[in-house]
Protein backbone atom coordinates (compact mmCIF):
# COMPACT_ATOMS: atom_id res chain seq x y z
CA UNK A 1 0.00 0.00 0.00
CA UNK A 2 2.85 2.70 1.06
CA UNK A 3 4.75 1.84 -2.29
CA UNK A 4 1.77 2.64 -4.58
CA UNK A 5 0.83 6.23 -2.52
CA UNK A 6 4.49 6.66 -3.12
CA UNK A 7 4.14 5.84 -6.72
CA UNK A 8 1.13 8.07 -7.03
CA UNK A 9 2.74 11.05 -5.34
CA UNK A 10 5.62 10.74 -7.67
CA UNK A 11 3.66 10.84 -10.61
CA UNK A 12 2.07 13.47 -9.05
CA UNK A 13 4.88 15.55 -9.12
CA UNK A 14 6.30 14.13 -12.43
CA UNK A 15 2.74 15.89 -13.91
CA UNK A 16 3.34 19.09 -12.00
CA UNK A 17 6.47 20.11 -13.07
CA UNK A 18 5.70 18.81 -17.13
CA UNK A 19 3.14 21.14 -16.24
CA UNK A 20 5.02 23.93 -14.91
CA UNK A 21 7.48 23.70 -17.81
CA UNK A 22 4.60 23.93 -20.26
CA UNK A 23 3.65 26.98 -18.85
CA UNK A 24 7.57 28.47 -19.02
CA UNK A 25 7.41 27.66 -22.64
CA UNK A 26 4.31 29.51 -23.24
CA UNK A 27 5.16 32.44 -20.75
CA UNK A 28 9.01 32.40 -22.61
CA UNK A 29 7.46 32.01 -26.20
CA UNK A 30 5.02 34.91 -25.35
CA UNK A 31 7.63 37.16 -23.86
CA UNK A 32 9.99 36.54 -26.95
CA UNK A 33 7.64 37.08 -29.06
CA UNK A 34 6.51 40.17 -27.72
CA UNK A 35 10.31 41.45 -27.87
CA UNK A 36 10.53 40.68 -30.77
CA UNK A 37 7.42 42.61 -31.98
CA UNK A 38 8.69 45.94 -30.30
CA UNK A 39 12.10 45.76 -31.37
CA UNK A 40 10.78 45.38 -34.91
CA UNK A 41 8.45 48.19 -34.20
CA UNK A 42 10.79 50.30 -32.49
CA UNK A 43 13.42 49.35 -35.53
CA UNK A 44 11.27 50.13 -38.25
CA UNK A 45 10.22 53.57 -36.74
CA UNK A 46 14.23 53.87 -36.80
CA UNK A 47 15.04 53.16 -40.24
CA UNK A 48 11.81 54.63 -41.68
CA UNK A 49 13.89 55.97 -45.04
CA UNK A 50 12.95 59.09 -46.87
CA UNK A 51 14.66 60.43 -49.60
CA UNK A 52 15.83 64.36 -49.98
CA UNK A 53 16.03 66.75 -52.52
CA UNK A 54 19.00 69.15 -51.44
CA UNK A 55 19.87 72.23 -53.11
CA UNK A 56 23.66 73.82 -52.89
CA UNK A 57 25.83 75.72 -54.83
CA UNK A 58 28.91 74.82 -56.19
CA UNK A 59 31.80 75.89 -53.68
CA UNK A 60 33.28 74.58 -50.49
CA UNK A 61 31.09 76.57 -48.37
CA UNK A 62 27.63 75.14 -49.38
CA UNK A 63 28.77 71.47 -49.42
CA UNK A 64 31.74 71.02 -46.69
CA UNK A 65 29.03 69.80 -44.09
CA UNK A 66 26.29 67.94 -45.97
CA UNK A 67 29.20 66.09 -47.93
CA UNK A 68 31.00 64.74 -44.60
CA UNK A 69 27.51 63.53 -43.27
CA UNK A 70 27.13 61.67 -46.58
CA UNK A 71 30.42 60.52 -46.30
CA UNK A 72 30.53 59.30 -42.80
CA UNK A 73 27.07 57.06 -42.96
CA UNK A 74 25.56 59.98 -40.56
CA UNK A 75 22.29 60.77 -42.94
CA UNK A 76 22.07 57.05 -43.43
CA UNK A 77 22.22 56.33 -39.59
CA UNK A 78 19.16 58.78 -39.41
CA UNK A 79 16.87 56.94 -42.65
CA UNK A 80 17.70 59.77 -44.90
CA UNK A 81 19.03 59.10 -48.51
CA UNK A 82 20.49 62.43 -49.89
CA UNK A 83 19.69 63.58 -53.79
CA UNK A 84 22.32 66.73 -54.50
CA UNK A 85 20.86 69.14 -57.23
CA UNK A 86 23.32 72.46 -58.17
CA UNK A 87 21.79 75.47 -58.19
CA UNK A 88 23.27 78.96 -59.01
CA UNK A 89 21.81 81.12 -56.24
CA UNK A 90 19.85 81.38 -53.18
CA UNK A 91 17.01 83.03 -54.47
CA UNK A 92 16.66 80.08 -57.25
CA UNK A 93 16.86 77.64 -54.38
CA UNK A 94 14.11 79.24 -52.54
CA UNK A 95 11.66 79.65 -56.24
CA UNK A 96 12.08 75.84 -56.47
CA UNK A 97 10.92 75.26 -52.55
CA UNK A 98 7.56 76.76 -53.57
CA UNK A 99 7.49 74.83 -56.80
CA UNK A 100 7.97 71.12 -54.56
CA UNK A 101 10.94 69.89 -56.64
CA UNK A 102 13.35 71.04 -53.43
CA UNK A 103 13.10 69.85 -50.13
CA UNK A 104 15.43 71.41 -47.96
CA UNK A 105 18.20 73.54 -49.09
CA UNK A 106 21.68 75.62 -48.37
CA UNK A 107 21.68 79.67 -48.70
CA UNK A 108 23.86 82.21 -48.01
CA UNK A 109 23.59 85.48 -46.43
CA UNK A 110 21.90 87.40 -49.33
CA UNK A 111 18.77 84.91 -49.41
CA UNK A 112 18.10 85.39 -45.90
CA UNK A 113 16.05 88.34 -46.85
CA UNK A 114 13.40 86.34 -48.22
CA UNK A 115 13.07 84.41 -45.33
CA UNK A 116 12.26 87.25 -42.77
CA UNK A 117 9.44 87.86 -45.55
CA UNK A 118 8.28 84.30 -44.37
CA UNK A 119 9.49 82.11 -47.87
CA UNK A 120 11.56 80.34 -45.95
CA UNK A 121 12.22 78.86 -42.60
CA UNK A 122 15.88 78.13 -41.18
CA UNK A 123 15.94 75.05 -39.55
CA UNK A 124 19.64 74.96 -38.69
CA UNK A 125 22.32 77.43 -39.03
CA UNK A 126 25.35 76.32 -40.99
CA UNK A 127 28.29 79.05 -40.20
CA UNK A 128 29.87 82.48 -40.23
CA UNK A 129 30.84 83.22 -43.51
CA UNK A 130 33.93 84.91 -45.20
CA UNK A 131 33.24 83.66 -48.87
CA UNK A 132 32.16 87.09 -50.25
CA UNK A 133 34.60 89.93 -51.95
CA UNK A 134 34.41 93.12 -53.95
CA UNK A 135 36.74 92.96 -56.35
CA UNK A 136 38.31 95.79 -58.54
CA UNK A 137 39.77 96.00 -61.89
CA UNK A 138 43.28 98.59 -61.23
CA UNK A 139 43.64 98.95 -64.96
CA UNK A 140 40.38 100.10 -64.56
CA UNK A 141 41.65 102.93 -62.04
CA UNK A 142 39.71 101.06 -59.31
CA UNK A 143 41.95 100.74 -56.19
CA UNK A 144 40.01 101.63 -53.45
CA UNK A 145 36.30 101.91 -52.58
CA UNK A 146 36.15 105.05 -52.92
CA UNK A 147 37.57 104.88 -56.79
CA UNK A 148 33.91 102.83 -57.26
CA UNK A 149 32.58 105.96 -57.92
CA UNK A 150 30.75 106.36 -61.62
CA UNK A 151 32.07 102.51 -62.11
CA UNK A 152 29.98 99.92 -63.72
CA UNK A 153 29.86 97.06 -61.50
CA UNK A 154 28.75 93.45 -61.97
CA UNK A 155 26.42 91.97 -59.10
CA UNK A 156 23.71 89.40 -58.59
CA UNK A 157 20.43 90.60 -57.32
CA UNK A 158 18.81 88.96 -54.25
CA UNK A 159 22.35 87.33 -53.57
CA UNK A 160 25.10 88.02 -51.13
CA UNK A 161 26.67 89.97 -53.30
CA UNK A 162 23.89 92.76 -53.63
CA UNK A 163 24.42 93.12 -49.78
CA UNK A 164 27.89 93.43 -49.95
CA UNK A 165 27.83 95.84 -52.30
CA UNK A 166 25.78 97.85 -50.42
CA UNK A 167 27.70 97.64 -47.45
CA UNK A 168 31.06 98.80 -49.54
CA UNK A 169 28.78 101.62 -51.22
CA UNK A 170 28.14 103.10 -47.85
CA UNK A 171 31.48 102.43 -46.16
CA UNK A 172 32.90 104.78 -49.69
CA UNK A 173 29.81 107.48 -48.85
CA UNK A 174 28.66 106.50 -52.20
CA UNK A 175 25.12 105.13 -53.18
CA UNK A 176 23.63 103.52 -55.88
CA UNK A 177 22.99 105.95 -57.61
CA UNK A 178 27.04 107.08 -57.64
CA UNK A 179 27.44 103.56 -59.78
CA UNK A 180 26.40 101.11 -63.01
CA UNK A 181 25.21 98.36 -61.86
CA UNK A 182 25.03 95.20 -64.37
CA UNK A 183 22.32 92.67 -63.03
CA UNK A 184 23.68 89.24 -64.11
CA UNK A 185 23.63 85.17 -63.51
CA UNK A 186 26.70 84.58 -60.77
CA UNK A 187 28.45 82.71 -63.62
CA UNK A 188 28.40 85.38 -65.80
CA UNK A 189 30.04 88.13 -63.09
CA UNK A 190 33.35 85.84 -63.56
CA UNK A 191 33.33 86.20 -67.72
CA UNK A 192 32.50 89.88 -67.45
CA UNK A 193 35.66 90.88 -65.16
CA UNK A 194 37.96 88.94 -66.85
CA UNK A 195 36.85 90.30 -70.27
CA UNK A 196 37.06 94.16 -68.78
CA UNK A 197 33.39 94.20 -69.72
CA UNK A 198 33.08 95.49 -66.27
CA UNK A 199 35.07 97.75 -63.50
CA UNK A 200 34.45 95.94 -60.37
CA UNK A 201 32.51 92.57 -59.42
CA UNK A 202 30.78 91.54 -56.55
CA UNK A 203 30.60 87.81 -56.15
CA UNK A 204 31.82 85.11 -53.82
CA UNK A 205 33.71 82.15 -53.80
CA UNK A 206 35.05 79.99 -56.53
CA UNK A 207 34.17 82.98 -58.32
CA UNK A 208 36.33 85.60 -56.51
CA UNK A 209 39.33 82.85 -56.67
CA UNK A 210 38.49 82.35 -60.89
CA UNK A 211 38.57 85.78 -60.85
CA UNK A 212 42.08 86.67 -59.26
CA UNK A 213 43.43 83.44 -61.40
CA UNK A 214 43.05 84.88 -64.30
CA UNK A 215 43.39 88.66 -63.53
CA UNK A 216 46.40 88.22 -61.58
CA UNK A 217 47.70 91.40 -59.87
CA UNK A 218 44.59 93.36 -61.68
CA UNK A 219 42.60 92.03 -59.67
CA UNK A 220 42.55 93.57 -56.27
CA UNK A 221 40.06 92.66 -53.11
CA UNK A 222 37.98 96.21 -51.80
CA UNK A 223 36.17 94.21 -49.13
CA UNK A 224 35.55 91.23 -47.89
CA UNK A 225 32.69 89.54 -44.93
CA UNK A 226 35.65 90.04 -42.78
CA UNK A 227 35.87 93.80 -43.38
CA UNK A 228 31.63 93.99 -42.01
CA UNK A 229 31.89 91.29 -39.74
CA UNK A 230 31.36 93.57 -36.47
CA UNK A 231 28.11 95.34 -38.23
CA UNK A 232 26.71 92.39 -39.89
CA UNK A 233 27.34 88.94 -39.89
CA UNK A 234 27.46 87.07 -42.57
CA UNK A 235 25.09 83.63 -42.16
CA UNK A 236 24.65 80.78 -44.18
CA UNK A 237 22.12 78.45 -43.09
CA UNK A 238 20.12 75.87 -44.45
CA UNK A 239 16.08 76.37 -44.84
CA UNK A 240 13.19 74.70 -46.16
CA UNK A 241 9.77 76.16 -47.05
CA UNK A 242 6.78 76.75 -44.12
CA UNK A 243 4.60 74.47 -45.77
CA UNK A 244 7.27 71.64 -45.33
CA UNK A 245 8.16 72.27 -41.63
CA UNK A 246 4.46 72.00 -40.67
CA UNK A 247 4.49 68.06 -42.30
CA UNK A 248 7.86 66.96 -41.89
CA UNK A 249 9.43 68.55 -38.42
CA UNK A 250 10.43 65.16 -37.82
CA UNK A 251 12.60 64.74 -41.27
CA UNK A 252 13.95 68.10 -40.27
CA UNK A 253 15.00 67.07 -36.86
CA UNK A 254 16.57 64.14 -37.79
CA UNK A 255 18.30 65.94 -40.57
CA UNK A 256 19.91 68.44 -38.18
CA UNK A 257 21.03 65.26 -36.00
CA UNK A 258 22.88 64.32 -38.86
CA UNK A 259 24.58 67.51 -39.47
CA UNK A 260 25.54 68.06 -36.19
CA UNK A 261 27.59 65.10 -36.35
CA UNK A 262 28.50 66.18 -39.67
CA UNK A 263 29.75 69.60 -38.36
CA UNK A 264 32.21 67.72 -35.26
CA UNK A 265 33.96 65.76 -37.91
CA UNK A 266 34.52 68.37 -40.35
CA UNK A 267 35.93 70.93 -37.79
CA UNK A 268 38.38 68.25 -37.02
CA UNK A 269 39.09 67.01 -40.61
CA UNK A 270 38.52 69.89 -42.86
CA UNK A 271 41.56 69.11 -45.47
CA UNK A 272 39.75 65.59 -45.59
CA UNK A 273 36.51 66.72 -46.18
CA UNK A 274 37.70 68.96 -48.96
CA UNK A 275 39.14 66.47 -50.93
CA UNK A 276 35.56 64.75 -50.96
CA UNK A 277 33.96 67.98 -51.99
CA UNK A 278 36.38 68.07 -54.98
CA UNK A 279 35.01 64.42 -55.39
CA UNK A 280 31.57 65.37 -55.89
CA UNK A 281 31.41 68.05 -58.00
CA UNK A 282 34.64 66.77 -59.87
CA UNK A 283 36.59 70.03 -58.96
CA UNK A 284 40.29 70.81 -59.05
CA UNK A 285 41.57 69.51 -55.10
CA UNK A 286 43.58 72.79 -54.72
CA UNK A 287 40.96 74.97 -55.83
CA UNK A 288 39.05 73.68 -52.96
CA UNK A 289 41.45 73.35 -50.96
CA UNK A 290 41.52 77.33 -51.38
CA UNK A 291 38.40 77.76 -50.33
CA UNK A 292 38.54 76.70 -47.05
CA UNK A 293 39.10 79.91 -44.92
CA UNK A 294 35.23 80.79 -46.70
CA UNK A 295 33.98 80.24 -43.21
CA UNK A 296 34.61 79.30 -39.47
CA UNK A 297 33.60 76.16 -39.18
CA UNK A 298 32.60 75.27 -35.47
CA UNK A 299 31.37 72.57 -33.68
CA UNK A 300 27.91 71.63 -32.33
CA UNK A 301 28.56 72.44 -28.93
CA UNK A 302 29.52 75.83 -30.08
CA UNK A 303 26.51 76.55 -31.80
CA UNK A 304 24.28 75.27 -29.07
CA UNK A 305 26.03 77.34 -26.38
CA UNK A 306 25.44 80.14 -28.83
CA UNK A 307 21.54 78.95 -28.98
CA UNK A 308 21.65 79.05 -24.94
CA UNK A 309 23.50 82.25 -24.37
CA UNK A 310 21.25 84.26 -26.74
CA UNK A 311 24.28 85.17 -29.02
CA UNK A 312 23.10 83.26 -32.48
CA UNK A 313 19.41 85.09 -32.53
CA UNK A 314 21.79 88.49 -31.92
CA UNK A 315 23.52 87.97 -35.18
CA UNK A 316 19.97 86.81 -36.95
CA UNK A 317 18.70 90.12 -35.68
CA UNK A 318 21.86 92.07 -36.94
CA UNK A 319 21.15 90.08 -40.20
CA UNK A 320 17.81 91.36 -40.78
CA UNK A 321 18.58 94.72 -39.54
CA UNK A 322 20.98 95.14 -42.61
CA UNK A 323 18.11 94.26 -44.84
CA UNK A 324 15.81 96.64 -43.04
CA UNK A 325 18.49 99.73 -43.33
CA UNK A 326 19.67 98.97 -46.81
CA UNK A 327 15.51 98.82 -48.10
CA UNK A 328 16.09 95.37 -49.26
CA UNK A 329 13.44 94.39 -45.90
CA UNK A 330 10.52 96.85 -45.23
CA UNK A 331 8.76 95.27 -42.61
CA UNK A 332 10.56 93.73 -39.15
CA UNK A 333 9.88 90.33 -38.38
CA UNK A 334 10.34 88.63 -34.64
CA UNK A 335 13.50 86.16 -35.73
CA UNK A 336 11.47 83.27 -34.26
CA UNK A 337 9.40 83.51 -36.99
CA UNK A 338 11.75 82.45 -39.60
CA UNK A 339 14.55 80.87 -37.46
CA UNK A 340 13.61 77.29 -35.71
CA UNK A 341 15.79 77.41 -32.78
CA UNK A 342 13.81 74.95 -30.91
CA UNK A 343 14.97 72.55 -33.68
CA UNK A 344 18.35 73.14 -33.51
CA UNK A 345 18.01 72.73 -29.65
CA UNK A 346 16.11 69.44 -29.80
CA UNK A 347 18.69 68.12 -31.93
CA UNK A 348 21.32 68.54 -29.45
CA UNK A 349 19.59 66.00 -27.12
Amino acid sequence: MRKVLSLLVALTMVASLLIGCGDNKNTNDKTETNTKTETNATTETAVKEVTLNIAYMPNFASLVTVVAGMEKGYFEEQGIKIKLVEFADGPTIIAAMESGSIDIGYIGPGAHKLAIQGKADVFAFSHFGNADEIIGNTEKGVNTIQDLKGKTIAMASGTTSETILDLTLAKAGLTRSDITIMDMDASAIVTAMISGSVDAASTWSPNTFAIKKEMGDKALTLTNNMTFVNEVPSIASWICNPSYTEKNSDVLLRFTKALYKAMDYRTDNIEEVAGWVAKEVALDADSVLNQIGDGNWGTSKELLESIADGSLEKAYKAQQDNFIASGAVTEEAAVSDYVLFQNMLDAGK
